[in-house]
């Protein structure tokens, strides 16, 4: 085979090739290799317009083999407890021919890496991870081809394996990648892209890794951005309305003013303080007598649902086949249901929090965020900076579930650091992690379907009101149906008091748990097992297959529910993974607790490139998901949040978590899918379906509270 030609470029000067920002940290690299990728499609969807990110319109990421062998990997994703630190690593340690542990991870530091829109979505595998492993066996033929010239071997003479290239008919003839890559600059991007592995050849990639972070989150030497300590720091309070909408009419700052280090800072309504002690921060913000005026309001978590219903403006048809007429003639049972889900808190244990400084006319940030890059682009139009001269750098975040796509704490601390010239850090008390939180969005499902007497779903007719359309595609087998979405962009911030956004696995929850136990219902009223009547419905072969292998794990035998065991199934999909989960419950008809008392998780998420990881966020989302099934309700009146800690907001305890087994279906021929959400879609569903087996009381609000399953038992 001949030796196909690339484009290998050795330079030292990189200017005509890289734009302005991005070529000057390039020049700093020292000698190696630098191969740089799009990812195409994925990234012009999230771009936004704004001329500041035009410049990097061709680059999203990039690795660089340095002279001493070791790859750092620069990606705009952040680690926020999901695992892509180790991923990402297994993927293009697999693809370059690398050790494992010679990756080194450079993530969302906004001055190192290329722009990306946001680490959200479980998007990082599926969409991040293709062009990933395309770079990696593009630098790994460029080095094959160095290799080649250097040994005067053809190419297809040479094998590699931990970055080592030898001729294999002569061991001794062999050269590293470090020897390679030392004393060079080299920019490369290849004319002809060579394949990606076949699964039969991956050596790292689906094998099982523990978190390559592990170890600092373990011992606490891990940092996170309340763990920035920076010479002269002050710590900043910030003065909060009482509620959403509220204005502020009469302020006193005399009390914090005339107290000894405290800073006290005022722009119009931003007011702050801050001091180099904390607790004497608080102490100031205490002092400060100020009178807001804000409409009250007689709408609350229980009545929420009646003004959402009369506050829709606009409706969508989502999805629709068939005819609904004709499905309702050839139904003999028809059953009309309506179910209402409650505003759900992120609640991440990590605070919002950031820590900025302003070296010279540049600001550096750490910030708990999602989306570094946007952050960035706050900062700089919030403080009419240069957007080159705002710096988000690389930290963990602990905990988001989408809570930090927005980060407000971002533009204060910048604000402040900005105005007193000095360190500041701004740590979200719980009060207003909770005031300021993008709720899960409260929303309202009716569903009228129709049944044979056969068994088979006729019609199936689904409007779902303010809480959004993912995951409320028929996944069953039914000849006529209609989704529609209520509540238009123009109604819904006029329905909602206070700011939602998404929630881990933002909606499908919701549409999840509504459809399944409208499933259930129909099961019911026909007579027919939960399990068997799903079969008889499906066509999907992924969805039966992991129904099936769930109800053989978990020892499921068909009978008719109510049952009195207190058995529970839910089939979804999310992120492009099919999810199984069956559920085990004991319930206290006294006080109408519930307790799950085991559960079978079954995941199709094409193939896994750590299952171990993999498991464990399936693990994860199952007892995150217990919390937002039966306790994790939100009080407010109106704009006022009343739910402001943990005293009274009830996220899973260790006391409630059931013995869960995982188990993922091996699919190595599809890509790999979304790992992070799948299965916290399914709790809500499965629970309300165990209690009715249990019970033959049927749950149509969320969150099950022991109030409310008391008094629907009581009913």
């Amino acid at each position: 085979m001949k030796n196909k030609r690339h484009n290998i470029q050795v330079t030292d000067n990189l200017k005509s090739k890289y734009p302005t920002g991005r070529r000057e940290f390039l020049k700093t690299l020292g000698g190696g290799i630098i191969i740089v990728f799009s990812i195409g499609n994925y990234s012009c969807l999230f771009r936004k317009s704004d001329s500041s990110q035009q410049e990097e319109e061709d680059l999203n990421a990039y690795l660089r083999i340095g002279e001493d062998g070791r790859v750092s990997l620069f990606t705009g994703k952040i680690e926020m407890g999901q695992g892509p630190i180790t991923s990402l690593a297994q993927m293009l340690a697999d693809e370059l021919d690398v050790a494992y542990e010679s990756i080194d991870m450079i993530m969302g530091d906004t001055e190192l890496c290329p722009y990306d829109a946001g680490t959200w979505g479980s998007m990082t595998i599926r969409f991040f991870g293709p062009p990933l492993r395309a770079a990696g066996a593009e630098a790994r033929a460029i080095l094959m081809q160095m290799a080649a010239e250097r040994l005067k071997l053809p190419v297809d003479q040479l094998m590699v394996k931990n970055g080592v290239i030898w001729d294999k008919n002569n061991e001794k003839s062999r050269i590293t990648y470090a020897e390679l890559t030392k004393g060079k600059k080299i920019i490369s991007k290849l004319e002809e892209k060579p394949p990606v592995k076949d699964p039969s050849d991956f050596q790292v990639m689906g094998k099982s890794y523990p978190r390559r972070d592990a170890y600092e989150k373990v011992t606490g030497k891990a940092k996170y951005a309340g763990d920035i300590q920076l010479p002269g720091m002050l710590y900043a309070k910030i003065l909060r309305p009482p509620a959403h909408g509220a204005k502020l009419i009469g302020i006193d700052l005399s009390a914090a003013e005339t107290m000894e280090g405290v800073v006290v800072i005022r722009e119009d309504d931003f007011i702050a303080v801050l001091h180099e002690i904390p607790d004497v921060a608080e102490e100031a913000l205490a002092k400060i007598k100020a009178e807001f005026e804000f409409e009250p309001s007689t709408v609350t978590n229980e009545t929420i649902f009646e003004h959402l219903l009369n506050s829709v403006g606009s409706s969508n048809e989502a999805d629709s086949a068939g005819d609904l007429e004709e499905g309702r003639r050839l139904s003999d049972t028809i059953i009309e249901s309506e179910f209402h889900d409650g505003y759900c808190a992120h609640a991440p244990i990590e605070t919002h929090t950031a820590t900025a400084v302003m070296e010279g006319n540049k600001l550096k940030i750490w910030a708990s965020t999602q989306t570094p890059f946007g952050a960035r682009e706050e900062v700089a139009s919030a403080l009419n900076m240069d957007i080159k001269n705002v710096r988000l750098m690389q930290i963990f975040t602990g905990g988001a579930y989408g809570g930090k796509i927005a980060g407000p704490q971002v533009v204060e601390a910048a604000r402040l650091a900005k105005l007193t010239k000095k360190p500041v850090q701004l740590v979200y008390s719980r009060s207003e992690e909770f005031f300021y939180d993008t709720f899960h969005p409260a929303g309202v499902v009716k569903i009228t379907s129709g049944l044979t007497k056969s068994g088979k779903i006729a019609f199936w007719d689904y409007g779902v009101y303010f809480s959004g359309t993912r995951g409320s595609e028929p996944i069953y087998d039914i000849p006529h149906y209609k989704i529609m979405d209520y509540g238009s962009a123009e109604s819904g911030p006029d329905a909602h008091f206070f700011a939602t956004g998404p929630w881990r696995a933002p909606n499908s929850n919701t549409n999840t748990w509504a459809r399944e136990s409208q499933i259930d219902i129909m099961a019911a009223r026909a007579g027919i097992d939960p399990v068997e009547f799903r079969l008889m419905n499906l066509k999907d072969e992924r969805m039966i297959g992991v129904l099936k292998t769930a109800a053989e794990k978990f020892g499921w035998t068909p009978v008719k529910g109510p049952s009195g065991r207190g058995w529970g199934v839910t089939l979804g999909t999310d992120v492009g993974t099919h999810v199984a989960l069956i559920v085990e419950i004991r319930i206290d008809k006294r006080d109408g607790k519930i307790q799950v008392v085991r559960g079978v998780c079954v995941q199709d998420m094409g193939f896994a490139i750590n299952p171990r990881g993999a498991i464990q966020q399936a693990e994860g989302g199952v007892v995150m998901g217990l919390g937002y099934a039966l306790s994790e309700d939100v009080e407010y009146e109106g704009g006022k949040i009343l739910t402001r800690n943990f005293d009274s907001y009830n996220i899973t305890r260790f006391s409630w978590t059931p013995e869960i087994e995982v188990l993922l279906i091996d699919t190595e021929k599809l890509p790999p899918q979304g790992g992070g959400e799948p299965s916290i879609i399914s709790v809500g569903g499965a629970i309300a379906n165990a209690i009715f087996d249990a019970t033959g009381t049927r749950m149509f609000h969320l969150q099950m509270t022991p109030e409310r399953v008391l008094a629907a038992l009581k009913k």
